[in-house]
């Protein structure tokens, strides 16, 4: 693995101060490039050990999961909303999801063209199978935070994610 995408804090640290050293003659704010380099690597590493401790298990991807996680949530929806619910490209997700016969297509009686996504009773049973392993596996690599940095820490990732939405809207 690259020293750049190294988990250990040395190696963390290590990768941002050669970005800084080699990266000297732009003018970049390097507090922002850390900050967004660690959660695209936090976000990462996350997803891949999700995969494969708890996921793979029950032959989900993250994406398939959290298509299902969304209509367990909020119920059936229409597939371009739910795509944007997911963040995700929705076709191949679907097509595997529908495969397991854990959600299902429909066309909308309005229009046609409109298709709705609804959730399986076997959906809804392997999101409720999933959920607390995927939610102790949550707890373990947020376990040497406290409950008031995990408070801060959601916060400020909200921060970021509404300023990205409002930024899109542009």
């Amino acid at each position: 693995m690259p020293r750049a995408f190294a988990v250990g804090d040395d190696e963390l640290v290590e990768a941002e101060r050669l970005i800084r050293d080699r990266m000297a003659e732009l003018d970049l704010d390097l507090l922002s490039l850390a900050a967004v380099s660690n959660v695209f690597r936090t976000a990462t590493a996350v997803r891949n050990h999700m995969e494969r401790d708890v996921l793979r298990r029950h032959q989900l991807s993250w994406s398939a999961f959290t298509v299902l996680f969304v209509l367990r949530i909020w119920g059936s929806q229409e597939s371009r909303r739910l795509a944007g619910e997911a963040g995700i490209s929705l076709t191949g997700v679907l097509d595997t999801l529908e495969r397991k016969g854990f959600a299902e297509r429909r066309a909308v009686p309005e229009d046609r063209r409109r298709v709705e996504v609804i959730l399986t009773p076997a959906g809804n049973k392997v999101v409720e199978e999933v959920m607390p392993a995927f939610n102790r596996e949550e707890a373990l690599v947020t376990g040497d935070l406290t409950d008031d940095e995990m408070a801060t820490l959601a916060r400020l990732l909200r921060k970021i994610l509404q300023t990205t939405a409002d930024l899109d809207k542009r």
